[in-house]
């Protein structure tokens, strides 16, 4: 099936194809009857299809290996087994067909292995385009349709896309955290950072609704997008807030030192605002080797910086006045 998904290309299994086999089969029972040790048995056979080293020595000054094998009478063909005769542990030859007998059957000639179990490599592609991540979810949806006692597991780099994955709300989390800690810091008060804490939804939501419109995906470039959108998010709030602060503690009139911060701020935001979306314009632009990664970034902060400065910056002075009269100097530091 995904083999045939426009999605994906390449898509193919990593192993050989089923081929004959001839398999020799070991009745313990009758080995044991005959008291020969199974560790002889198999040794027997490494030695005499295979080889085995026994020892070096010296030839005209040089050191050469001696590896014992079968005579290729012996083990030429599959049936030759019958010709075949081991000591058991009374100093008896056995003859090998006394206990082994042998069968042609199909299977592969690779056994693949992926943390202990029986399994089989698949590897393709993502069509141009496509991002990695919705090919992985291509995936786990065919997965979905596998019979009980069938599962994939991933690795390389699609193992380290999913573990990063994963990492994304922590990710999150711990940036605005950061924000929170520096703004608490900065107004000496555990309450006011929370309207500027509370105008980043705005600006997320923004680059999350331009990247479903152009098509882009959830992936790695959009999360750095959100990283940047959040920073940038509350670059304007503080602009405003920070003002605010400080014309209420000097005026103690909050609607009025908040009308005049934003009157006074609305200019820089939108210089600073409008010189970074067209310092990121090239990206969203950008085409050839590449262009897939630059535009998510390009596009995603372009739409997050969009909201941040049409919407959040009437919601600032909002959030701050609701804030500020709400718990007032309650939970200041």
């Amino acid at each position: 099936m995904s083999s045939q998904n426009p999605k994906l290309v390449g898509v193919r299994p990593n192993s050989l194809n089923d081929v004959s086999q001839y398999k020799i089969d070991i009745d313990n029972e009758k080995a044991a009857a005959n008291l020969v040790n199974i560790s002889d048995i198999y040794r027997n056979l490494q030695i005499s299809f295979g080889s085995d080293y026994v020892n070096d020595f010296i030839d005209r000054g040089k050191i050469k290996r001696v590896y014992i094998q079968s005579d290729a009478e012996y083990r030429m063909n599959p049936e030759d087994i019958n010709k075949w005769y081991l000591r058991n542990q009374i100093g008896k030859m056995v003859p090998f067909s006394a206990f082994a007998s042998g069968r042609w059957t199909i299977g592969s000639p690779k056994l693949e292995r992926f943390n202990g179990y029986g399994s089989i490599n698949i590897q393709g592609s993502v069509a141009p385009g496509i991002s990695t991540g919705e090919a992985i979810k291509i995936i786990e949806e065919y997965a979905k349709k596998l019979p009980k006692g069938i599962d994939i597991s991933w690795s390389g780099l699609s193992y380290e896309e999913k573990l990063s994955s994963r990492q994304a709300p922590a990710l999150y989390t711990i940036s605005i955290l950061v924000v929170f800690l520096c703004l608490a810091a900065l107004y000496e008060s555990w309450l006011i950072p929370f309207s500027v804490i509370l105008t980043i939804p705005l600006g997320i939501s923004g680059a999350a609704i331009i990247t479903k419109l152009f098509g882009l995906n959830n992936d790695i470039y959009f999360q750095i997008a959100l990283l940047a959108t959040i920073g940038l998010t509350s670059k304007n709030a503080i602009l405003i807030v920070e003002f605010a602060k400080k014309m209420y503690q000097e005026t103690n009139n909050l609607l009025e030192s908040t009308l005049i911060a934003a009157k006074i701020r609305f200019r820089p935001i939108i210089m600073t605002s409008f010189a970074f979306m067209l310092g990121v314009t090239p990206l969203a632009l950008s085409s050839g080797a590449g262009s897939a990664a630059q535009k998510a970034i390009g596009i995603a902060v372009i739409g997050g910086m969009l909201t941040a400065t049409s919407i959040a910056i009437l919601f600032i002075p909002l959030f701050y006045v609701f804030i500020e009269k709400k718990f007032g100097n309650k939970y200041e530091k």
